[in-house]
């Protein structure tokens, strides 16, 4: 159920909440200006449209949004993936790659808004955070070596390629302009020694403001400089945007592409905010993010800034950790911001003609450090190999294939990881610890016993079409391997539900071992799972005359219907088999 959460915000505002949310907004939005005419370089249209990215569509999500720290607006991932996409159908800062941007925007925030709808926001769930990782980090050296050319001051064609941008540069270095690398490094230098002494200072703005002084003080555009030159003045005009069908056509699979990964990082940044929130405050005054109703914000914010020829936005994590540690309640401070940079379009655009591209450079340069998560790299190359793997993998594939490339390489990651653990769950072998009635892993305990003629195995995960095969192949190898066998017994705590698939290879698996003259018993049957088995009529003729409760009671009776010089334990029998996976 769609709803609009400011009504109860403002129903029990008051001007303490006031005075916190005119700080953080104000704060955000001194950080906005800069960082917003940066992305608009790196989305390639001119500097003023990411200015307009950050008016409507704040006021939007701030009717909309559940977060209370979430601040939207031009980011540099969506941006980098909007100019990847377009410029291969046209001319970067051209007045045709202008309107396919902004029609991007209506369709990005379109799918979101239809997503919300259909209550599908769970699907960004499967895509796999160690791919979202590397995909990023991978973003993050592209993005840097995209905005070398501004750093040297040279000019080289504009591309979304790694390897061209390199050649590029590699041609050029010869030509690079001192002064632009001065102003640039001197930019950067500054924003890093302004972050560590304090984070909550405006570095980006403050090194905006020197250098436009600078630069129009010493005439420095006479050394080969490049400015922004002129910014129009004045709050964005309504403009609807250019649908036709073949430019629907075009810009499509650049809408999908920022669609996912700007799904991902919002709802992300929403949580991780909402956590860090409700840490700091009673029960009574902390709040759920709804994925549902975030993206329906998200994208009615899109959909509104389209209109007023805004750069489409998303959240960002730098402004939103800006946000939340400069005290921000409620998007009562996102309403703040938007005012904060309509204020700056009406009277102060023109102080912006003296500003060096350098600098914007500089600006992301800084911002997208954090981008590059190689701690996290390194975490999991300690704790989780094979997530390891994923990351490098999807990192690896963007840098090569491209950035556009690399986000549904990343998604056609995902599905496959997914599908192969769905498909092959673990299988563990049992047996019970000496003097206790436990079960465990004979891997993970080698000082487990397994019951002489019975094999006890536990099956982790729903059973059903993709992996009913699996089971059987283990069940089929493990009676093979073993002849004596009288008795299986399946551990089904981790069973919590079955298919008609899985019930019709339970009933094969039944058939086989009853002409194998083996017993076949459940143990720990979950409810939904007990229920499938007693409507497909495999209750009694599995279970017998008692479900059992646990396995030690499936071992006592199994024992009964054997003969009675196989009932003893034996501590001699080890059964493995290499493809198993040793967990608890």
């Amino acid at each position: 159920m769609i709803s609009i959460p400011i009504i109860n915000r403002v129903k029990h505002y008051n001007f303490k909440l006031f005075q916190s949310d005119l700080i953080s907004g104000l704060t955000v939005g001194v950080m906005i200006v800069p960082q917003g005419m940066a992305y608009a370089m790196l989305a390639g249209v001119p500097p003023i449209y990411g200015l307009y990215g950050a008016i409507v569509p704040l006021f939007l999500y701030a009717i909309f949004g559940t977060s209370h720290a979430m601040a939207i607006g031009p980011v540099a991932i969506s941006s980098l993936l909007i100019f990847a996409g377009i410029s291969e159908i046209a001319v970067p800062g051209s007045p045709e790659f202008i309107s396919f941007v902004i029609l991007s925007g209506f369709f990005i925030g379109l799918l979101k808004l239809l997503t919300s709808i259909m209550r599908l926001g769970f699907l960004v769930n499967f895509l796999s955070k160690p791919v979202i990782i590397g995909f990023t980090s991978a973003a993050a050296i592209i993005i840097a070596i995209s905005q070398v050319k501004y750093v040297l001051g040279v000019h080289i064609p504009t591309s979304s390629s790694l390897l061209s941008t390199i050649q590029g540069l590699s041609s050029e270095i010869d030509n690079t302009n001192v002064a632009t690398a001065l102003v640039c490094i001197s930019g950067i230098t500054l924003m890093l020694l302004l972050k560590k002494l304090n984070k909550k200072i405006p570095g980006a703005l403050l090194v905006v403001i020197l250098s436009v002084a600078v630069v129009s003080l010493f005439h420095l555009e006479d050394y080969g400089i490049t400015i922004v030159k002129e910014v129009p003045k004045g709050f964005p005009s309504f403009l609807v945007p250019n649908f036709t069908i073949e430019n629907i056509r075009l810009v499509m699979p650049t809408v999908l592409t920022v669609t996912v990964i700007s799904i991902v990082e919002s709802i992300s940044i929403a949580k991780v905010w909402e956590s860090k929130y409700n840490a700091t405050q009673d029960p009574k005054n902390r709040y759920k993010i709804d994925a549902n109703q975030e993206l329906f914000a998200l994208g009615i914010a899109k959909i509104g800034g389209s209109f007023f020829q805004a750069l489409p936005s998303s959240g960002s994590f730098t402004r939103s950790a800006i946000n939340h540690e400069s005290g921000a309640k409620t998007q009562i401070s996102s309403i703040i911001t938007a005012l904060f940079v309509t204020l700056v379009l009406l009277f102060f655009t023109p102080l912006f003609y003296y500003l060096p591209q350098a600098i914007l450079a500089a600006i992301i340069l800084v911002s997208v450090v954090g981008l590059f998560e190689y701690k996290e790299a390194f975490s999991l190359w300690k704790t989780h190999r094979s997530d390891f793997y994923m990351l490098l993998t999807s990192f690896i594939l963007t840098l090569v294939v491209g950035i556009k490339e690399g986000v549904f390489a990343g998604i056609f990651l995902s599905i496959i990881v997914v599908v192969y653990r769905l498909a092959k769950p673990d299988i563990l072998v049992l047996g019970k610890l000496p003097n206790t009635s436990h079960f465990r892993c004979i891997h993970r305990y080698p000082e487990a016993e397994q019951v002489k003629n019975c094999k006890i195995i536990r099956f982790n995960g729903q059973l059903f079409f993709a992996n009913s095969d699996y089971l059987k192949d283990f069940i089929v190898s493990v009676i093979t391997e073993n002849s004596n066998i009288k008795v299986l017994i399946i551990d089904a705590s981790n069973i919590h539900d079955v298919d008609s698939t899985g019930i019709k290879m339970l009933k094969e698996v039944k058939e086989l071992l009853e002409a194998k003259d083996i017993h076949f018993y459940f143990a720990n049957t979950i409810g939904s799972f007990r229920d499938r088995l007693h409507r497909a009529g495999l209750t009694q003729k599995i279970v017998g005359k008692n479900h059992f409760m646990s396995i030690l009671e499936a071992v006592e009776y199994s024992q009964e219907q054997i003969p009675e010089q196989e009932k003893t334990m034996n501590n001699n029998v080890v059964y493995a088999i290499s493809s198993v996976t040793t967990k608890f």
